[in-house]
């Protein structure tokens, strides 16, 4: 069965991929199809020719000084080279977005790449930029929790967190790293592990580890604490 869907799935990719080089094909000078496709072949792990064709159309509309095109196809490449691991050249693309449409991605996507580097306070910094923008956003409020859950910033962190869970409860990630907050902040905290586990029984195994290092660190801080 699972089989099935897979192929199934395979086949949609498939004609989705040959719908948009004909769209492509007969529409060349519409900056969305290579933006489309490119971010098709980059989610189906196809980079070499994701890359190829955001350079190509990078290309053709840098030559037409088309400052919007430029932006999205800059922002897919950037999210391209995030994808496989390539941080700064992610990042350098990103700062060059100025489009309105596409800011607040951008500066979302900039506190995720320094996320990735551990560069907690630099992603802070972003994301609250990100947050002036689109405050209702679940991922910003998601990455600036995140962000000040590993500073240690742990007030600020269930605020983030709180945000995100009134709107949307069924976040595994959101429920496992409230629960992170509460131990650190001495509040009760199993319900929040509870629903993670319901929600995603993969993600909380995955991420077990991070109860058993939270409450050393805690145990490490009491014991200093009493000296």
């Amino acid at each position: 069965m699972a089989n099935e869907r897979q192929e199934e799935q395979k086949q949609q990719s498939e004609q989705l991929v040959h719908r948009l080089v004909k769209a492509i094909d007969e529409e060349p000078n519409k900056f969305n199809n290579y933006y489309d496709l490119g971010s098709l072949l980059t989610r189906l792990n196809d980079y070499v020719q994701a890359e190829e064709l955001f350079q190509k159309a990078l290309g053709i509309f840098e030559q037409r000084g088309d400052e919007r095109a430029i932006n999205f196809l800059q922002y897919g490449l950037g999210n391209l080279y995030y994808t496989v691991g390539k941080i700064d050249e992610a990042i350098k693309l990103y700062n060059k977005i100025n489009d309105d449409k596409l800011k607040a991605d951008a500066y979302l996507m900039l506190a995720q790449s320094y996320m990735k580097k551990k560069q907690y306070k630099q992603a802070v910094v972003y994301g609250l930029t990100a947050y002036d923008l689109s405050a209702d956003d679940p991922e910003i409020n998601q990455a600036l929790g995140d962000s000040m859950l590993a500073l240690g910033e742990f007030s600020k962190a269930k605020q983030y967190y709180d945000q995100i869970l009134l709107h949307h409860p069924g976040r595994a990630d959101t429920q496992f790293n409230r629960g992170l907050v509460a131990m650190a902040l001495d509040e009760p905290f199993e319900k929040y592990f509870d629903q993670a586990q319901q929600l995603d029984l993969d993600y909380y195994q995955k991420s077990k580890q991070k109860i058993v290092d939270i409450q050393r660190a805690l145990q490490k801080i009491n014991k200093s604490q009493s000296k």
